[in-house]
């Protein structure tokens, strides 16, 4: 990874912007987009800024004086000289994707929003913020943080009752938690035709993005594994394991 992905709080924040023209107007619109204010580079509250300055020396001379003030800079166009990058995004408030390459490709990131915007329903903020509004009901139904999210988990997931790609609603989420519990544990198996990440099935990758712990063969590459959520419990292991603990468990091995 290249980059940590961080999502930046800017409502009322002040981010100097320097440049002129097209690239400088997309960029103010973005900034005030997300609640910030562009401001002159003498504002000394701002910890952020943008350069879109077509010249290339200007653009390192503004670069050089505002990290020497530690403030945090991107350049557009210029990732040698960009302290973060600016994404592709795709909005459905609250709900944010952000597309990152970098700085390799602005083209690519472009194209894969669009590919985004086109699958994700319109609908998808209103399922997050109704999730949001029921976190209390959801504490209570399910006081262990496991089950609780393995049930967030087996909600979402492909043909789940709020399937984030059937345009679920809040209406959706009320049904959800009047519906009986879900099966205590599970445990899949995947056995692997070879050690590249991209011949996992559709269905596999989904497991390994769900699963709450992975019991796998110490040889499996870390470019499979890492395919798995982070905080997904993992546990090195020559056989598969004896029986399931709550939640989804994975059993990670080779064909024969």
């Amino acid at each position: 990874m290249h980059s940590l992905p961080v999502l930046l709080r800017l409502k009322d924040r002040p981010v100097i912007l320097l440049g002129s023209g097209e690239a400088t107007d997309a960029k103010r619109r973005l900034i005030e987009r997300a609640g910030g204010h562009p401001v002159s580079e003498d504002d000394d509250q701002a910890r952020l800024a943008i350069i879109a300055i077509d010249d290339d020396a200007e653009a390192a001379e503004a670069s050089e004086r505002l990290k020497a003030r530690g403030i945090l800079v991107n350049a557009t166009d210029r990732p040698a000289l960009c302290d973060f990058t600016l994404p592709a995004i795709v909005d459905r408030d609250p709900v944010l994707i952000a597309i990152g390459t970098g700085g390799a490709s602005a083209g690519l990131a472009k194209a894969l929003r669009l590919l985004f915007e086109a699958m994700l329903p319109a609908s998808l903020g209103k399922l997050a913020q109704a999730l949001s509004d029921v976190r209390k009901p959801m504490r209570a139904r399910w006081p262990d943080a496991s089950e609780r999210r393995h049930a967030i988990d087996m909600a979402l997931a492909p043909g789940g009752v709020l399937d984030p790609l059937s345009g679920a609603d809040a209406c959706a989420v009320a049904r959800w938690l009047q519906q009986p519990d879900f099966a205590p544990s599970a445990i899949e198996t995947i056995l692997l035709r070879s050690d590249d990440p991209d011949d996992l099935t559709l269905r596999e990758a989904r497991w390994l993005g769900r699963a709450d712990r992975i019991f796998h063969q110490p040889d499996i590459p870390a470019a499979i594994l890492d395919r798995a959520r982070a905080d997904a419990e993992r546990y090195p292991s020559a056989t598969p394991p004896a029986a399931g603990a709550p939640g989804f468990t994975l059993w990670l091995g080779r064909n024969a």
